[in-house]
């Protein structure tokens, strides 16, 4: 029931972090868990869905916070200190206090340029960074049957940026795709359920969107921001290091390239997205634009190897956190935004709305 990854700082950056590396290696081991995910086999978040070890109605636990993006297959996922972690491992328990329900209904189609990172900025934006503290929230509607699952761990994932515990989305018939089962159980809200708030958003009229430095719910459509210089490009990360995500990149960059004194550095998510990547073309397109490719896992976005920005410079990014030192670097500026926008913003060198590119 145990899964150790090596993700945020691999390759080892420093001799310290080899040290933990190795002892995580140790304790594996010794411990007899089987479930060891080395450096390069990619970020925690896309390997426990991907390797079959989360299911519909699980609860599982991460000393991550954005341990909550496995709730795209309903399972009440949620991130824990690493005491509690370790209490975990060792008694199979925990105590979790019930938290209360809100619900964000989603309606509409996404018009062109327009992606699921787009939407949880927006929801963000509307909720505040303290919005739903503590809380459980449902996503439910039309459009979320509409949704890849990539889309919808790409919105479950960002549910902590406004202070949830978890994020959840009932499973379908693309769960149980994703799965390779034939069905795929799904908890369901009660009929009769109560919410401590209810969000309804229809997309219709949602333009691309920037969350601002230095908080997340300081999101503006990308139009505010136009001719915003920026120094580096990201491309990854927990959020959107996907093949879905990787595609949409490549379909703006195909044919462009990377605006020189501009940095594209490009993080798959894990080992299999960076073999997809490969074997469709994807990967050859943003080679041949110019982009850099990292090793599968948490790039730069943990701000300790991988591309810590220079001092003064402006990162547009398709992370989920754009604090102030985030990335390495507390002089640095944060823009998140989608891979579309991130995918043309590199081509221009400055934040840019990527409708222009379709």
């Amino acid at each position: 029931r145990i899964s150790l990854v090596i993700d945020h700082n691999a390759p080892s950056p420093s001799e310290s972090v080899s040290r933990i590396h190795d002892e995580i290696r140790r304790f594996a081991a010794a411990q007899g868990i089987q479930n060891l995910y080395d450096i390069g086999c990619g970020v925690c978040h896309q390997l426990m869905p991907e390797q079959g070890h989360v299911r519909p109605g699980y609860l599982v636990i991460g000393a991550d916070s954005h341990t909550c993006t496995y709730g795209a297959l309903n399972a009440f996922s949620t991130g824990v200190g690493s005491t509690d972690a370790a209490a975990v491992m060792r008694t199979g328990r925990l105590w979790l206090r019930v938290p209360a329900s809100a619900s964000v209904t989603l309606a509409g189609d996404f018009p062109r340029g327009v992606y699921a990172k787009d939407l949880i900025l927006e929801v963000i934006g509307r909720v505040g960074a303290a919005g739903a503290t503590y809380m459980s929230v449902e996503f439910g509607g039309d459009l979320v049957k509409d949704l890849s699952i990539d889309s919808r761990m790409t919105i479950c994932n960002m549910g902590v940026e406004m202070g949830a515990k978890t994020a959840l989305m009932e499973s379908d018939g693309k769960t149980a795709a994703f799965l390779g089962a034939d069905d795929a159980l799904s908890v369901s809200p009660d009929p009769d359920a109560e919410y401590a708030w209810e969000l309804d958003i229809d997309v219709g009229d949602l333009e691309p969107r920037v969350a601002r430095p230095h908080r997340v719910d300081d999101v503006v459509p990308v139009g505010e921001l136009s001719g915003t210089e920026v120094n580096q490009a990201f491309l990854g990360t927990c959020t959107n290091g996907r093949l879905e995500d990787l595609m949409v990149a490549a379909e703006i960059l195909r044919g462009n390239r990377v605006k020189s004194g501009t940095r594209l550095i490009v993080a798959p998510a894990s080992r299999s997205v960076l073999r997809e990547a490969i074997g469709d073309g994807t990967f050859q397109v943003l080679l041949d634009s110019g982009a850099v490719f990292v090793t599968p896992g948490c790039g730069p976005c943990v701000g300790t190897h991988a591309g810590v920005p220079g001092d003064g410079e402006a990162v547009i990014s398709t992370a989920n956190r754009n604090f102030k030192g985030r990335m390495g670097n507390s002089s640095t500026s944060i823009y998140l935004a989608s891979p579309a926008t991130v995918a043309a913003s590199a081509i221009e060198g400055t934040i840019t709305d990527p409708r222009e590119y379709l």
